[in-house]
């Protein structure tokens, strides 16, 4: 089988030292999250809405506003973020933050654990999970231009499990789909890639996917022979190369860019997470969407920092 054209992935990050020299205490890291958050200053109340809002000289970082609450509603700048309520200091989440966005295949949870040295692993893995949910909270543009679609499959093939475990059919081998997760993805060649965790690979499935993420000023969508693709041509320029009959190139019709970041996705879950449940799965899939769609942009942290 022909392999996907390689994907240099550049994380355009801050090195240890910048980021050490950026946010040498709490303080900064308020003040970082502040101009990120409200880079034209505090001018309405997150709660209500109102606009007589004033900064408390007292307390850094806090302000208040007098018509949630006849004593006065005070905020800090972490509310109504991933970080509000939290017993870490904002410092540590920057930190997990940092790793997370710096390693390309990403960095598990047990290691930030040991890194960090919090006092559990669950520590590190609800940090690790809010996170993820928050990367997945920055709004797509629909896909242009050249556009490519394709499904891939997350999970151990049953011959390696054990025979109780292993489900399916009689007599299933192992090497199909049984038991795994479906994940469908767009990617927009030089550009941006949406990648879901699907029920189903259907074509009703599909259509509806491919409808929401992809624009009618698309000029071209490329898939495989898979099925649930050929209603597509009826709202989209649409060509298929036929894998099954060792196509995998034909003109401009291709799906080598998309099968590379699928291999970036499995990479990481077999080297680095090497397992994930169908329940987690999506959150990890948002990470690795993130990075892909910010893989050229100089202030991925701040990007990172906003959507929490």
């Amino acid at each position: 089988m022909q392999k996907a054209a390689k994907n240099h992935l550049q994380i355009h990050q801050m090195t240890i030292a910048q980021f050490e020299q950026l946010f040498p205490d709490e303080d900064h890291c308020k003040a970082y999250l502040t101009r990120n958050r409200w880079p034209d200053g505090v001018i309405r109340c997150p709660r209500c809405g109102n606009d007589k809002v004033w900064e408390l000289p007292s307390r850094a970082h806090h302000w208040q506003c007098k018509q949630c609450a006849e004593q006065g509603y005070r905020f800090s700048v972490l509310v109504g973020t991933i970080f509000e309520n939290t017993n870490k200091p904002l410092r540590d989440w920057f930190r997990v933050m940092h790793m997370m966005l710096t390693s390309k295949k990403g960095i598990s949870a047990l290691q930030i654990y040991r890194v960090m040295g919090f006092g559990s692993y669950n520590t590190a893995h609800l940090m690790c999970s809010k996170i993820r949910v928050a990367l997945g909270n920055v709004e797509f543009k629909q896909l242009v231009g050249y556009v490519e679609v394709d499904e891939t499959y997350v999970g151990g093939k049953a011959k390696n499990k054990h025979k109780d475990k292993r489900g399916g059919p009689p007599g299933a081998s192992g090497q199909g789909t049984y038991g795994k997760t479906s994940v469908v993805g767009a990617i927009s060649r030089k550009g941006n890639v949406v990648a879901r965790v699907m029920d189903g690979t259907d074509a009703k499935t599909l259509n509806a996917f491919v409808r929401e993420v992809v624009s009618h000023k698309v000029s071209l969508i490329s898939t495989d022979e898979h099925g649930g693709y050929k209603y597509l041509s009826r709202d989209f320029p649409h060509g298929m190369v036929r894998h099954t009959s060792g196509e995998y190139v034909h003109g401009n019709i291709h799906t080598n860019t998309i099968e590379g970041f699928w291999s970036l996705v499995k990479r990481g879950i077999m080297g680095t997470f090497h397992k994930v449940s169908r329940k987690y799965l999506p959150l990890y899939v948002n990470e690795f969407q993130f990075r892909y769609n910010n893989r050229t942009n100089p202030d991925i942290f701040g990007t990172a920092i906003r959507a929490c």
